[in-house]
């Protein structure tokens, strides 16, 4: 329900952000040193900032596509069923392949989509999240890289949003109701 008063405070600024992407970056093309060309894979639609920012960074040839999913739709809770609205343009048989979330919360939506990918038998199947939100872990899945561990808040900004609202805030914001 978007009717309801909220304010916005900072949690992570935009320049730690890009900090963060920029080492991430660095750790991730070492892992990948051997590829010929990386597919990365943005989840949708919290992921686009995200995946901009970091593809711009990394030191490797790649390929761009995206999953859609969705679990959430205009609540502030996980349905804990994922459905896929949009799936791989292309085939990562046999490929590099790198998974990019813009947060892991119970983890329901990721490990749906590693089980996806991991059965089209990509070479190499990792993952990275923005933000990862272990106290409300529901599954065994970790990401292989994780910009920013951060408390059980509901967060907006960067591309993450509440209501389709907020994504274009250039950091991470922890919203906070102020009315009924």
């Amino acid at each position: 329900m978007t009717d309801r008063t909220y304010v916005i405070e900072s949690m992570i600024s935009a320049k730690s952000i890009a900090a963060r992407i920029e080492a991430l970056a660095q750790e991730i093309a070492a892992d990948f040193a051997d590829t010929d060309k990386l597919v990365v894979v943005g989840l949708l639609r919290g992921s686009f900032v995200f995946i901009a920012d970091l593809v711009r960074e990394l030191p490797l040839d790649v390929e761009v596509d995206f999953v859609e999913t969705s679990s959430y739709g205009n609540a502030m809770q996980s349905s804990r069923e994922v459905r896929i609205l949009k799936d791989l343009r292309g085939n990562i048989q046999g490929r590099d392949v790198l998974v990019v979330e813009d947060i892991v919360d119970t983890g329901h939506t990721l490990a749906h989509v590693l089980h996806l990918l991991a059965s089209r038998n990509p070479r190499k199947l990792r993952t990275i999240a923005l933000l990862d939100k272990p106290a409300r872990r529901e599954t065994a899945v970790r990401a292989d890289w994780t910009g920013f561990e951060i408390p059980d808040d509901f967060v907006v900004g960067y591309g993450i949003d509440y209501a389709q609202r907020n994504r274009n805030l250039p950091y991470i914001g922890r919203v906070r109701f102020t009315g009924a």
